[in-house]
């Protein structure tokens, strides 16, 4: 597992009601339909890349690569938003997929 990054382990730790709260949210949310943990994940990701957000394309990467999926599904994931997000937004996404995938893995 990778190391979490200083600001997401900083906010836990300052506001502890909040960020069990979140969590709380996000656990309301997974149960709330039939998705399975991989498919949630690989959703997020898709709306963390068309939002140009780095740190929640790293995080879901990283959850739905511990949920199961590949690193082919990842990608795909992102390629699949291009017509919709453009290409550079898209390229965007990929590369911060990539920088969460294993160093032995980029081609």
């Amino acid at each position: 597992m990778q190391k979490l990054p200083h600001q997401y382990t900083s906010i836990r730790k300052r506001f502890t009601p909040f960020y069990n709260a979140l969590n709380k949210l996000g656990k309301a949310a997974r149960d709330a339909g039939p998705l399975d943990e991989k498919t949630g994940h690989l959703v997020q990701l898709a709306a963390a890349a068309a939002l140009r957000s780095e740190g929640a394309v790293h995080s879901h990467a990283r959850r739905a690569l511990e949920a199961g999926a590949t690193p082919e599904e990842l990608r795909h994931t992102v390629l699949l938003l291009t017509s919709t997000i453009g290409f550079p937004t898209a390229s965007a996404a990929l590369s911060w997929v990539d920088d969460t995938i294993e160093p032995e893995t980029h081609e």
